[in-house]
């Protein structure tokens, strides 16, 4: 996947001389909040989700990041020496590539790099402006059908197996209050609930 991110070949010898890849199973945490930054992810395959925890737990999602892209936060935190300030879960079976801090600075001399890394704020400070807008001026029941679909599309399915309880914990609200508006969502046809199953139709 680098190979298609990036075509400078001094820069790809460099990305294959210090970075390394892991693979991620379904559902583990790659990076907590609070944990020191030593690497910047640039996912190759599979997807990861980033959410906001705070110090009670309570979790907020933000992102998706797919194949070819990294994560802001982590990159903001390794060049200002803080610590995580979210959890990267895998949705899906997913293989990184783990970039050094170290290397995040010193490879802005080559072009490649320094354009992927402000794209990438670029990229990312649209989306936590998207979540900020949903959080400030929508209703929840938008929300939730913004966080479904992105769920879904991360998937790449429409049936996601995952329990009101997950849900209301990534959005910050109680689960009577999500399983009030997903029972309204199937009354209109937006989904279909099964099991710890939430089909979108």
């Amino acid at each position: 996947m680098n190979k298609l991110i990036f075509s400078d070949p001094k820069l790809l010898d460099e990305i294959s001389r210090y970075a390394r890849t892991k693979h991620i199973d379904k559902d583990d945490v790659l990076m907590t909040p609070g944990a020191e930054i030593v690497f910047v992810p640039i996912v190759q395959k599979g997807v990861l989700r980033i959410v906001r925890e705070n110090d009670e737990g309570n979790e907020v999602f933000l992102y998706h990041l797919y194949p070819g892209q990294s994560c802001a936060m982590a990159i903001n935190c390794c060049q200002a020496g803080k610590r995580s300030m979210v959890k990267a879960i895998a949705e899906d079976d997913t293989e990184v590539l783990l970039i050094p801090v170290r290397m995040v600075d010193e490879w802005f001399r080559y072009p490649e790099w320094k354009t992927f890394i402000n794209s990438t704020y670029s990229q990312r400070f649209a989306e936590l402006v998207e979540v900020i807008d949903l959080v400030a001026f929508s209703r929840m029941d938008e929300q939730l059908l913004h966080y479904l679909r992105q769920r879904a599309k991360a998937s790449n399915t429409s049936a996601l197996f995952i329990t009101h309880q997950q849900i209301a914990d990534e959005l910050h609200t109680r689960r009577e209050v999500i399983s009030r508006l997903l029972n309204t969502m199937a009354e209109k046809d937006i989904v279909r609930l099964g099991r710890n199953t939430i089909e979108l139709l």
